[in-house]
């Protein structure tokens, strides 16, 4: 394979330039990505602590949605202080192999988060449309279990992609990573040789991942609206729908974010590219402020706690 002059041979450092064309304003955009940041670890953190000192919470629908919460603090602490500092501080210099830590962390944070979800989903089917066998079939070991697998799958399935980078890709056209983090294809197109199968890889993993993970979730709530139209009383199908609310709407946000950011990257050739790297920070960082929300707003019991809380 010829190298041109130009091509660097395993950089040790890269540089995040932020948010491409607004270079000038990115002091600004800073401060309510910030605010948003600051939102999710207070929310988050005050739900992991309601769940875990209220023995009424160790349920498995209060238990996933610690994980949730959990796995929403590291991923908004896995791009946020960089690019606070590319924004504030102008240090867009990071390590290569820091970067694809950061990489893998993002990509396998989003991925649990998703089985997160698809694990809350069959837990809100089993409640709803099997009440009596709720407690005998999610038992703390069976959450445990899948706890454990939803970890052990997004590791292994991102895990390949540092592989293929690292062993594959040892010349390099540019140090220069035109995002506000260390995303996957961002550093894919930098390398200096064939990079299709690292495209498919990361397009298998997110299809695999999203496709299975969507189709548990469709398939449970439809069965869930079902059962919930065909209760008697009126009284029963408010609280079961009032339960299932705020899943809905964390599913919703994350999916559509999701699949908007995705779409937007493969088919918006023609958009700006910092309306992409705009849509894709908002992705990841709108979920992990949005979901303590959602939660402590339509959820009565964690309401009650938090209030408890601030008046004690």
């Amino acid at each position: 394979m010829s190298i041109s002059n130009i091509t660097v041979y395993m950089p040790s450092v890269l540089t995040l330039i932020g948010i491409p064309g607004l270079e000038s304003v990115q002091c600004w955009i800073g401060i309510p990505f910030c605010v948003m940041y600051l939102i999710a670890l207070i929310g988050n953190s005050l739900l992991l602590i309601i769940i875990k000192s209220e023995r009424s919470l160790h349920e498995p629908m209060y238990i996933f949605l610690g994980m949730l919460g959990a796995t929403d603090i590291a991923l908004a602490t896995s791009i946020m202080p960089k690019m606070l500092g590319i924004f504030w501080f102008h240090i867009p210099e990071i390590y290569f192999n820091s970067c694809l830590l950061q990489m893998w962390l993002i990509h396998t944070f989003q991925c649990m988060e998703s089985g997160i979800l698809m694990a809350m989903a069959l837990d809100r089917y089993v409640a709803i449309c099997y009440p009596l066998r709720h407690t005998t079939i999610f038992t703390h070991q069976l959450v445990t279990q899948i706890g454990t697998v939803v970890v052990l799958r997004a590791a292994m399935l991102v895990a390949p992609c540092l592989g293929l980078i690292k062993c594959r890709f040892q010349f390099y056209h540019t140090t220069v990573i035109s995002h506000s983090y260390c995303e996957h294809m961002a550093i894919v197109k930098l390398a200096a040789a064939n990079v299709q199968i690292n495209k498919i890889y990361g397009l298998f993993v997110a299809f695999t991942v999203a496709g299975f993970d969507l189709t548990c979730i469709t398939l449970s709530y439809i069965q869930i609206f079902i059962t919930v139209f065909h209760l008697p009383q009126k009284e029963a199908r408010f609280k079961a729908f009032n339960t299932c609310i705020p899943h809905v709407c964390v599913f919703l946000q994350f999916y559509l974010l999701a699949f908007f950011s995705f779409f937007t990257h493969r088919f918006g050739s023609h958009i700006p590219p910092y309306i992409h790297i705009l849509f894709s920070s908002i992705y990841l960082l709108v979920p992990p402020f949005l979901n303590p929300l959602v939660y402590g707003v339509k959820t009565k019991q964690i309401r009650i706690h938090v209030a408890k809380m601030l008046c004690s």
